[in-house]
């Protein structure tokens, strides 16, 4: 398998997020030179002109001075919204948060959609993606009254690559040592995790055409216990306390096995934690159908799994 797998299964996998838009409905001190009592300046209030629209490119930290950034797109009225955090997938080395636009029909159903992007391997060897994308949750909780959102109902969605982040970030924790930079007096903690054709244990044998974008965005080869492929395990941080997961995978998937969600599942389930697991009969790596078969759960089966487990879990 050549090295653009990921391309491909971004396509694939936005077909499954256009199917879902089908259902229903810090703080600063100003400096006075005198021995008057400093104001705090008020936090900015939510503007009501911004029901039903979106906000792009906006910035949300500045690592090593890497302006990164993410979209936001708001419901029509109503607040303070849940909040989906979508992570896109592209082996860890291309992608964009443009595609995050395909979940813009989760508005209507009250929640405010989030699309993030966050350094690619290019710039840097992982963690920079998780440190990343744990800096634009506390920036979102640090600005939740500007955007109208509810930070403690916040769930994070990914598939390939951004199956796997979205894990971590359900997973690991700040002793991690993942919380760097800004907005520290805020939590990276999430609510919920839907988590589609992720890998959750690099120590296990991957298949080839896989190994190579692993190798580039983690410095270390996968099927072997080194500190490297342990960290970036999400079943390495697994603890009682995640919270709930949604785990989606498809016995023809030929990028990841099923086995990489069958292990997730189980750590989770051993450690009291709440997970569901919904294996995909002939979907492919974007959950979708093989020529002349059909899926089962069928795609619209899959997406009202997705949408009852958000509304189970935010609501």
């Amino acid at each position: 398998m050549k090295l653009c797998w990921g391309s491909m299964m971004k396509l694939r996998v936005l077909v499954l997020i256009a199917a879902i838009l089908l259902l229903p409905a810090c703080q600063r001190i100003s400096v006075f030179s005198g021995t008057a009592t400093p104001e705090p300046t008020p936090t900015p209030a939510f503007d009501p002109a911004k029901f039903g629209g979106a906000e792009i490119d906006i910035t949300y930290c500045s690592p090593e001075g890497l302006l990164q950034k993410l979209d936001l797109y708001y419901p029509p009225s109503g607040g303070p919204w849940p909040a989906l955090f979508y992570v896109h997938g592209g082996s860890w080395m291309e992608g964009d948060k443009a595609e995050g636009e395909g979940w813009r029909g989760m508005n209507a159903s009250g929640y405010l959609v989030a699309s993030v992007n966050y350094r690619m391997a290019a710039e840097g060897k992982f963690p920079v993606m998780i440190e990343d994308l744990k800096c634009a949750l506390r920036f979102l909780k640090a600005h939740s009254a500007e955007y109208n959102l509810d930070p403690n109902r916040i769930a994070a969605i990914g598939a390939s690559a951004g199956g796997h982040l979205v894990s971590l970030l359900g997973t690991a924790d700040e002793s991690a040592g993942w919380d760097e930079g800004e907005y520290a007096d805020q939590s990276s903690q999430v609510q919920a995790v839907v988590s589609m054709s992720g890998v959750y244990d690099f120590t296990v044998k991957v298949p080839s055409g896989i190994g190579t974008p692993i190798f580039y965005a983690f410095g270390a080869l996968a099927g072997k216990a080194s500190p490297e492929m342990l960290a970036a395990s999400p079943v390495t941080h697994i603890d009682p306390d995640d919270p709930p997961f949604l785990i989606l995978h498809g016995t023809s998937d030929g990028v990841l096995p099923v086995e990489q969600a069958e292990i997730m599942h189980a750590r989770l389930t051993e450690a009291g934690v709440s997970s569901t697991l919904v294996i995909v009969e002939n979907g492919d790596h974007g959950l979708q159908a093989l020529s002349g078969k059909e899926t089962s759960p069928s795609p619209e089966e899959i997406n009202q799994i997705i949408f009852d487990f958000l509304e189970t879990n935010l609501k």
